[in-house]
């Protein structure tokens, strides 16, 4: 399984950095994409400097319905119109999306934002790819044990700072919204790694 950010606030060059989130998950028998980022026109290029080509998606997952993680949607249809979407409503609970990926189902935030994260099996443990993390990263989390042992999370963990919720995770790597990376850095530094467009992660499924 490759685990690509596509579309993150960070980016080195070559690539562009813009308030969103996208990350792409490859597996031997899916590719899916969480999330599409504010805009297509920087979605498309990332993934064009990344070698990756869009028409080969066959699944995106939205997180929640904010701008910076659906723009780029529209003009990722127009290159690639037979993607199935799963949408933040999709599911109230918890469900298989396809063989090795599954919703969280959406859960609620105090201020009533509806997101869902996703959940993928490797053979380390699940990895956790999260938007924003309205719901609160630890509510995020809980769920996501009821279905094994957490491996990684990686996506916007947002104003977090219930840290112990992270200990025995092996990678976490916090993007987009983050308010606390420096707190999570010090904390955890053998689990911890910066994320930004371009990182990589492999892991075994």
């Amino acid at each position: 399984m490759k685990i690509i950010i596509v579309y993150d606030n960070e980016a080195p060059p070559p690539f562009k950095s813009d308030w969103g989130f996208a990350c792409l998950v490859e597996t031997k028998k899916t590719t899916l994409l969480f999330d599409t980022g504010a805009n297509s026109n920087i979605l498309l290029d990332n993934m064009k400097k990344l070698n990756l080509d869009p028409k080969n998606i066959q699944a995106i997952m939205l997180s929640h319905d904010h701008w910076d993680h659906t723009g780029g949607l529209s003009g990722l249809l127009t290159v690639n119109p037979k993607i199935t979407i799963y949408k933040p409503t999709f599911s109230n609970k918890p469900q298989q999306l396809t063989p090795g990926f599954m919703t969280t189902g959406y859960l609620s935030s105090w201020s009533g934002i509806e997101e869902q994260s996703l959940l993928c099996d490797t053979k380390e443990g699940l990895l956790v790819i999260t938007g924003c993390s309205h719901p609160g990263l630890e509510n995020i989390l809980d769920t996501a044990k009821k279905f094994g042992k957490i491996y990684a999370v990686i996506g916007g963990f947002h104003g977090f700072k219930k840290f112990d919720a992270l200990k025995g995770i092996a990678i976490v790597v916090p993007c987009h919204c983050t308010s606390h990376t420096k707190e999570i850095q010090k904390l955890y530094p053998d689990a911890y790694e910066p994320g930004g467009v371009g990182k990589k992660l492999k892991l075994s499924d």
